[in-house]
């Protein structure tokens, strides 16, 4: 395809009726030999494709793709699903990208499943996919790229084992059934809670949905419920925003221990007036920027990791100055502005 025919289509791609999709935006002017009409190597396109555009973890995550594009001189498209429980829309991003011949995809799955067939057909189609964030099963991937789950839910369980003096009762709310990242979380947290035999849960069943709002109204029909709750997990950015609100106009925020994932603005004001006692914290911006180093050194043929961890904190209102952890908690996202 020539490069004039494949902007074309790209351009398509990124206005074709995808729903409410948010808006594509490539990174990278083209190459000085592009430029000056001399060379005809076109840089590289890659398609960067979230769960969603909303959180603060996915403007992270697109800050760290856009480092790493500027610095390798290739471009990148950026678009995800208006909401995080669409599948459907976000196949037919993968669909109508891959129809486009981007040269690769980086994709974070919000369906373990139902997203293997469209990578398995860009895969036919000579595209490569690395997944990144949360895991699909038994798709032809070159790299995964993600936080130890596992990890993050076991840290978030000792943390409040730990608060609670391994004594009273506990709620987790769940998000969404089918992605494999939260999943992961949700039940390391079982796991570590049960090492605490003084601990019991109250409910483990109930699920938050994908927005701050359904999150909301979870929270509250517990909180309604259980009349005698020491302790909440939310295990990402829109169930624990959706829990401390609840938690607030209860008046329990503070009093019920609540420990959350990821951050936000709001998160942080709540972390540091102790309304949330802990963060489990990932790396977006590193999760971006490996993400698209790798499929780059594939594309080039050099040498890559095919398994990258990129790391899991805990912030309390103890550490939460501390250099590592303030970075972590407010990454710079000031090149999407630039």
């Amino acid at each position: 395809m020539s490069r004039t025919a494949r902007t074309a289509a790209l351009a398509f791609a990124c206005a074709a009726g995808i729903g409410a999709a948010a808006a594509c935006k490539s990174s990278v002017p083209p190459s000085p030999a592009e430029a000056s009409g001399g060379a005809k190597a076109k840089p590289l396109t890659l398609a960067v494709i979230p769960m969603g555009t909303t959180h603060e973890f996915w403007k992270a995550i697109h800050a760290g793709a856009l480092t790493a594009a500027r610095e390798l001189g290739v471009e990148i498209i950026w678009k995800g699903p208006f909401r995080e429980d669409d599948r459907n829309e976000q196949v037919q991003i993968v669909e109508t990208l891959t129809n486009a011949r981007v040269d690769a995809l980086i994709l974070t799955p919000m369906d373990d499943r139902a997203l293997v067939p469209p990578v398995a057909e860009a895969a036919r189609a000579g595209i490569p996919t690395v997944i990144f964030n949360s895991a699909l099963t038994g798709g032809p991937q070159i790299a995964f790229v993600a936080t130890n789950n596992d990890r993050g839910g076991e840290m978030a369980g000792e943390h409040v084992g730990k608060i609670l003096g391994g004594r009273g009762k506990a709620i987790l709310i769940r998000v969404n059934v089918g992605v494999d990242g939260t999943t992961r979380r949700e039940n390391g947290f079982l796991r570590a809670i049960k090492t605490f035999p003084g601990i019991q849960i109250l409910s483990d069943n109930q699920f938050s949905g994908v927005t701050t709002e359904t999150a909301y109204q979870t929270a509250e029909n517990l909180i309604n419920r259980f009349a005698d709750i020491d302790a909440i997990f939310t295990p990402n950015e829109s169930s624990t925003f959706g829990c401390l609100r609840a938690l607030e106009d209860h008046g329990l925020a503070g009093k019920i221990v609540h420990v959350g994932f990821d951050s936000s603005k709001k998160l942080i004001e709540a972390l540091a007036a102790r309304k949330i006692r802990g963060l489990v914290l990932q790396d977006p911006f590193g999760m971006g920027y490996r993400s698209v180093m790798i499929a780059v050194a594939h594309l080039r043929g050099q040498p890559y990791e095919k398994n990258v961890d990129t790391g899991v904190y805990l912030a309390t209102p103890e550490n939460m100055d501390e250099p590592l952890i303030r970075k972590l908690l407010a990454p710079d996202l000031s090149i999407l502005d630039r």
